[in-house]
C-alpha cells in the first residue's frame, strides 16, 4: 500500500448541498426555503437572543455601574524589603535584574517599587514608577533613582 492508493471509506465524504442552482439540481427557485414569510427572507430570523417575547436574559441581568478603562497601566508591584532581601550593595534594579533574580515574570510588564518594609543597601533603581515613600528609603539608604532608559 502507498500514500497514494488511500481513499477515505465509502460513503464517509458526502457532497456539500448547491442551492439555488437551477430546478435540475433538486434545490432550484426557492433553494428549500419555501415560498414566503420571514425565514424565506435573506436575513430572516429572530437571532440567537430571542426568547419568544419573553424579555431577553441580557435585559434580565442587573447592570453594573461604571465601567473598566481600557487604559489603565497596571503595574507589577515591588516593595523595598523585597529589593533589600534580593538585591546585594550597590546593584543596578531594572526590569531584567528583577525578572533574572525571580522577582517578577515578565519584563514587559510595567514595575513599581513602593515603599513597605526598610532598605539598608545601596541601589540604584531604574523601573517605570517608584512612590514617594520608597524614594525617600532608597536615598536615605545612599541610592538613587533614575529615569528609566
Amino acid at each position: 500500500m502507498q500514500l497514494n492508493d488511500l481513499r477515505p471509506a465509502e460513503g464517509a465524504k458526502k457532497a456539500r448541498k448547491r442551492v439555488g442552482r437551477g430546478n435540475s439540481s433538486g434545490h432550484g427557485t426557492y433553494s428549500g426555503r419555501g415560498v414566503n414569510g420571514q425565514l424565506s427572507r435573506s436575513g430572516g430570523g429572530k437571532g440567537p437572543n430571542f426568547e419568544g417575547g419573553q424579555m431577553k436574559l441580557s435585559m434580565r441581568l442587573p447592570k453594573l455601574p461604571g465601567f473598566r478603562n481600557v487604559n489603565t497601566v497596571r503595574f507589577a508591584p515591588v516593595n523595598v524589603e523585597r529589593l533589600d532581601a534580593v538585591f546585594s550593595d550597590g546593584d543596578v534594579v531594572d526590569g531584567a535584574s528583577l525578572v533574572a533574580k525571580g522577582v517578577i515574570k515578565d519584563e514587559a510588564v510595567p514595575v513599581k517599587v513602593l515603599g513597605q518594609g526598610n532598605l539598608t543597601k545601596k541601589l540604584i533603581v531604574r523601573v517605570d514608577a517608584v512612590s514617594a515613600s520608597a524614594t525617600s528609603k532608597i536615598e536615605a539608604a545612599g541610592g538613587k533613582v533614575e529615569p528609566q532608559c
